[in-house]
């Protein structure tokens, strides 16, 4: 019996001095996905930390070591090099040992670490397997939850950092991710993985040049390693743009390296691209079988297999796959949102708000999630409106009645043909095309922030959203019947829109065209063409901000606000139109007459209109305004015409009209 513990202790202190690993599986070893053992420590200036204070926190790293030993120190430092370089506030990093206080205290000194150092008396490194085999490296992530454990120095340190470098790509961290990556590389050339990090780091930052250099450096030095990378080669090939060349690499490396994952995934969405459903199913069923791949790279290629399934309607099979992706990352929100989505196409508001807010809880900055989350918190207040609901559903039935009556909703029609009434405007629908983008709900997302734009400006008055969806499922319309421009122009009369917004949003594999057209209602002209291109480094939120913008610059500029003097005095006059048709504090006016006529060759020619006065609105109601008189060449009387000034005569002093 003797003998027996000597010889298992003989091969511990073996596996301690060779930094060797005891794996996952181990006994007594703790496993990802399970709940960090609590605990609570001091440092060395007697300051208690508690792994329930870093609860929300987005990621943690413990790192059990020895004081008194270098070899268990050299991530540690490596981290303290990078945490001063690189400060995050979401990642919080404790060193924890066994050592004395003493020993401690000259490591300190020594090594002048950014984070604490915790002193445990044994109790704590006990229940994370951390007496033996040292270091032992715990890399917590959202709820303290076990993402990845460690036992062992040399290269399992450099795998251990090689991976906490891959969790920074959809922490949104490239930077960091580089400096680590690339600190791991400095050390070890040799290591193609750490090297394909930041080519990958410099990809999430935009900076595909850069990317390609790393690639084409780690597939120039050949080996094993060579296809690391061409795979990076084919990603950088499709986000350039480059999708026959890009294609025709990835089939290279799944040929020569078929348990690459990343070279499936990329093939699935090149031929997605080319409309080959049928081969990008092949493709992401391959990328997600393959045991090749970073984490981050599994997680995208399940999500892109649940988008594939969501777009086929199997919204169980696409909503497994989507928590198969966040369980390998759960920093990757992208999936947590499509999953959403999944819900919002059954009408399932309920559950998609919850897998929204989870989404948001992880990164509040994500403006695609916020825009879907606030679109849930509304359908769901309508569901509990119930009277609300029922005047709702009865509108729908009224609109849907006129629709196949082929009625126009009724205007506030009169004789008056000069007054503008509100510019109500209405998003029909937007066409996806092209490639499986990585995001689902973008055309959601898109109509649904530019309503809340647009309604914002008082200007334009957009069509509820709850309201054009229910009318579209009575009529039962889907979107090949609302991709004919005469079903949407029939729509947009029904709902008595002046202008139309339809197009679609091409995916294409380096960026999103967005094509949209503005449609008079009344002359079926296209008012206002618009064309976007999205790149994944946009600013969504400031893109559809300045979409807005052009959007409202165009109906100022061709629908400009038209009505009467209602009555006047010497200072100030009253006009027949409001905050309903779009008048602001501040909108100038012309007051206009017709030019004298002229008779030519018996044909009586109108002269241009003047302007004799100009208005500036001070206080503005529901149907009527007040305005200043600015200046003016005679009396103001009622029933004189008034037109809106543009904004660029108002600056610039104005013109004849």
């Amino acid at each position: 019996m003797f003998k027996k513990g000597c010889t298992i202790f003989r091969w511990w202190a073996l596996l301690a001095i060779l930094g060797m690993s005891a794996t996952s599986g181990a006994a007594g070893a703790l496993v990802p996905g399970q709940a960090a053992p609590s605990f609570s420590l001091e440092d060395i200036n007697g300051r208690a930390h508690a792994l329930a204070q870093i609860e929300g926190r987005e990621m943690a790293v413990l790192f059990f070591f020895d004081a008194g030993s270098p070899a268990s120190q050299e991530g540690l430092l490596m981290l303290g090099r990078l945490f001063k370089q690189y400060p995050d506030k979401q990642l919080t990093v404790w060193g924890i040992t066994r050592s004395s206080m003493d020993a401690v205290k000259r490591f300190q000194q020594e090594a002048q670490l950014q984070f604490p150092v915790l002193l445990d008396p044994g109790d704590v490194s006990a229940r994370y397997d951390a007496k033996i085999v040292l270091p032992v490296v715990c890399i917590l992530g959202p709820g303290s939850k076990i993402l990845d454990y460690f036992q062992g120095g040399g290269k399992m340190a450099e795998t251990m950092l090689v991976r906490l470098a891959e969790r920074q790509i959809h922490r949104q961290q490239p930077q960091l991710a580089k400096a680590i990556a690339a600190s791991v590389a400095d050390k070890n050339p040799a290591n193609a993985q750490a090297k394909a990090v930041e080519g990958y780091a410099a990809m999430a930052a935009g900076k595909n040049d850069e990317a390609a250099r790393v690639f084409n450096q780690i597939a120039a030095a050949g080996g094993d390693d060579a296809a690391i990378g061409q795979e990076g080669q084919a990603a950088v090939l499709a986000r350039q743009g480059q999708a026959d060349k890009a294609l025709a690499l990835a089939d290279e490396v799944t040929r020569k390296a078929p348990k690459r994952a990343m070279a499936h995934k990329i093939k699935g969405d090149l031929l997605m691209g080319k409309g080959d459903r049928k081969g990008a199913s092949n493709a992401y069923e391959a990328a997600a079988k393959q045991t090749e791949a970073p984490i981050f790279q599994k997680a995208e290629a399940y999500n892109q297999l649940g988008r594939l399934y969501t777009q086929e309607g199997d919204f169980d099979k696409a909503r497994n796959l989507f928590d198969q992706a966040v369980q390998m990352d759960p920093y990757y929100i992208i999936p947590t949102s499509n999953k959403g989505v999944t819900y919002e196409k059954q009408g399932i508001w309920d559950k998609a708000l919850a897998e929204y807010r989870q989404a948001l809880a992880l990164d509040q900055a994500d403006s695609m999630t916020a825009v879907l989350s606030r679109k849930a918190e509304q359908m769901l207040a309508l569901q509990k409106d119930v009277a609300g609901k029922q005047r709702m559903d009865q509108l729908v039935r009224d609109l849907a009645q006129r629709y196949k009556d082929q009625k126009s909703q009724p205007a506030n029609s009169t004789a008056d043909e000069w007054t503008s009434r509100p510019m109500i405007l209405t998003f029909i629908d937007i066409q996806e095309k092209g490639g499986l983008s990585e995001r689902d709900g973008l055309a959601i997302v898109l109509t649904t922030r530019l309503g809340e734009l647009l309604n914002s400006s008082g200007r334009v008055q957009v069509v509820d959203r709850a309201l054009l969806e229910s009318l579209l499922a009575e009529l039962n319309l889907g979107s090949s019947e609302l991709a004919d421009p005469e079903t949407a122009l029939r729509l947009g009369k029904v709902l008595a829109a002046k202008l139309i917004g339809t197009g679609s949003l091409l995916y294409l594999s380096d960026s999103t065209l967005l094509n949209l057209r503005m449609i008079d209602s009344e002359t079926t002209a296209i008012a206002q063409t618009v064309m976007l291109r999205i790149t994944a480094q946009a600013d969504l939120e400031r893109e559809l901000y300045n979409l807005n913008r052009s959007i409202l610059r165009n109906v100022m500029d061709k629908y400009p606000l038209q009505g009467f003097v209602v009555q006047a005095d010497a200072k100030e006059v009253m006009i027949n139109l409001g905050s309903r048709q779009g008048v602001a504090t501040g909108t100038a006016f012309d007051v206009i007459e017709a030019g004298e006529s002229v008779t030519y060759k018996g044909r009586v020619l109108r002269g241009a209109s003047k302007s004799v006065a100009r208005l500036e609105t001070v206080r503005v109601e529901p149907d009527l305004c007040y305005a200043r008189i600015v200046e003016k060449q005679r009396e103001l009387a009622r029933d004189d015409k008034v037109k809106e000034m543009l904004l660029q005569e108002v600056r610039g002093g104005g013109s004849d009209k």
